[in-house]
């Protein structure tokens, strides 16, 4: 099964953190995707909410990038990502996540951004 990560860098809560770390560590590295929208929010909240020098945060990033397989985001994605936000309301960035992640066959998405059990561009 493919999983779509959204990023654990360990920002927030320790446990919260903790805890999504582990489990990343725990997946199969052939079935992990890393949307690139959610590379491009880790970096906004490295170097934003956590203050890291921005050399640093790039090089979180590309750890990340380097671990799992990152997705692009494509036209196709996109259009799946407005039809989302107008059916359900969700930020457009958080849709864009889902639909590459639909678009990559996930059947999972591992996010603290959405509600749980909620289908999307995947149940299209």
């Amino acid at each position: 099964m493919r999983v779509a990560l959204d990023y654990a860098e360990g920002l927030g809560d320790e446990v919260r953190c903790n805890a999504a770390l582990q489990l990343a560590e725990q997946l199969p590295v052939a079935s992990v995707v890393l949307p690139v929208q959610t590379l491009g929010e880790l970096m906004r909240a490295l170097t934003g909410k956590a203050r890291r020098p921005s050399t640093a945060a790039r090089d979180a990033v590309l750890g990340w990038a380097d671990s799992f397989e990152a997705a692009d985001s494509s036209w196709t994605a996109f259009q799946a990502a407005l039809d989302l936000v107008v059916d359900h309301q969700l930020p457009m960035w958080d849709a864009l996540v889902m639909a590459v992640a639909a678009e990559n066959r996930c059947r999972l998405l591992l996010s603290e951004d959405f509600q749980n059990g909620l289908l999307g561009a995947a149940s299209r």
